[in-house]
């Protein structure tokens, strides 16, 4: 599980690097001050972020910036980036074994999440965006378009 923690964070470090230096005005780095739209979702997200918080329970809501392909190494993942109200960035990566898949899901849809925050220099990585089989973990969850996938 270790291996594939740091796996999933090597992904989004190394997306995050190269859609920066492709378009700059797309980096996470680039806050905005708290827009009305992001709500206390966008505050604590962007306040573990700045304090470099990890393994807390979050919630928010953003806009899907980028699709990536489906991680195929242990537990399968679906992957996409997400912009928050803010201008942060996340990477959500969704455990397709034990939960289904975000059907339908394109660039431009809004999605909200429930899931485990994990920092990283460019935004931060939800996971556990699912149940947990073992009862050990907070369940979490991904809504898109009036479904809820956990």
């Amino acid at each position: 599980m270790k291996k594939l923690f740091l796996f999933i964070i090597l992904i989004a470090v190394y997306f995050q690097f190269t859609q920066t230096h492709e378009n700059p005005s797309n980096s996470s780095s680039a806050f905005t001050s708290q827009s009305e739209v992001g709500g206390a979702g966008d505050q604590q997200l962007e306040a573990a972020f700045d304090q470099r918080q990890s393994n807390i329970q979050v919630e928010g809501q953003g806009t899907v910036s980028r699709i990536l392909a489906d991680d195929l190494n242990g537990s399968r993942h679906q992957k996409f980036i997400v912009q928050l109200a803010s201008g942060q960035t996340l990477l959500l990566a969704h455990n397709i074994d034990l939960a289904p898949r975000v059907d339908g899901l394109s660039e431009g849809d809004r999605v909200s999440f429930y899931g485990e925050y994990e920092w990283n220099p460019k935004g931060g990585v939800v996971h556990w965006t699912h149940h947990d089989p073992d009862g050990q973990h907070e369940a979490g969850w991904i809504k898109h378009h009036g479904n809820t996938y956990q």
